[in-house]
C-alpha cells in the first residue's frame, strides 16, 4: 500500500510540474479574403479579388512544455471582389462566420518572449453576410442567405488553419494566420467555392 501512494504521489508530481495554467487571451484584426473558384468538370480554378475585411475573437492556450493545445471562438470575415471589364462590372461578397480552430502551436523561447506557430483544423458557421453589385453604374445591395437552397451559401463550412506569431513576456502578441477553407460553400452544382483568407492581427495574453 506505501508503494502504491509513493507511486501515485510521484505522478501526481510529475503531472504537477509537466502542466501549466491556461493562459486566456484575446486578439483582432485585419483580414484579407479571397473566394477561389472553380468549375465542375475541368481542373481549372481562379481566385478572386482580394476583399479586405476583419477578425476579432478569444483563445485559451493549454501549454504542455513548449508545445500547447490552443482552441479559439473568432468571429472572422471572408468572402472577395469580382470585377469584368467587359460588361463595365463589379460584385462583392463579404460573409461573416463564428469559428472554431484547435491548433497544436509549438513555442520557441526568446529572450523577451517566445515565437510560436502552429496548425489545426476549425469549424465555421455562417451567421451574415452582403452581397453588393455594381453593373453600369447601377448599384445593389441584398442580404446574404444561409441554407441549402440553389441561392443560397452553405452556413457550415471546414477547414486547416495556420497561425505564426511572436508573445512578449508582457502578454502583447502579434499574430498571422491563414484559412485554407476544405470544404464548398456554394449548393450551385455548377462549380465550387472555397474561402482563403490571410489576417493579420494584435493582442493580449494573460
Amino acid at each position: 500500500m506505501k508503494k502504491t501512494l509513493l507511486s501515485l504521489c510521484l505522478l501526481m508530481a510529475s503531472f504537477a510540474a509537466f502542466a501549466q495554467l491556461p493562459t486566456i487571451g484575446f486578439k483582432g484584426g485585419v483580414n484579407f479574403a479571397k473566394l477561389n473558384v472553380s468549375a465542375d468538370g475541368t481542373n481549372v480554378t481562379a481566385n478572386s479579388g482580394t476583399l479586405t475585411t476583419f477578425n476579432v475573437g478569444a483563445f485559451v492556450d493549454f501549454k504542455f512544455g513548449n508545445v500547447s493545445l490552443q482552441p479559439a471562438l473568432n468571429f472572422t470575415g471572408k468572402g472577395g471582389k469580382f470585377s469584368s471589364e467587359e460588361v463595365d462590372g463589379s460584385a462583392q461578397f463579404k460573409l461573416y462566420y463564428l469559428q472554431v480552430p484547435v491548433n497544436v502551436v509549438y513555442h520557441v523561447p526568446a529572450v523577451v518572449g517566445d515565437f510560436y506557430f502552429g496548425a489545426g483544423p476549425f469549424l465555421s458557421m455562417g451567421v451574415s453576410g452582403k452581397e453588393k453589385a455594381n453593373v453600369n453604374g447601377t448599384e445593389e445591395s441584398v442580404n446574404v442567405k444561409f441554407g441549402s437552397g440553389e441561392d443560397e451559401v452553405k452556413r457550415t463550412e471546414f477547414g486547416a488553419n495556420a497561425i505564426v506569431g511572436f508573445k512578449f513576456k508582457t502578454g502583447f502578441l502579434i499574430n498571422a494566420n491563414y484559412d485554407l477553407g476544405l470544404s464548398n460553400i456554394t449548393n450551385d452544382n455548377t462549380g465550387k467555392l472555397k474561402n482563403r483568407v490571410f489576417g493579420i492581427s494584435v493582442g493580449y495574453a494573460f
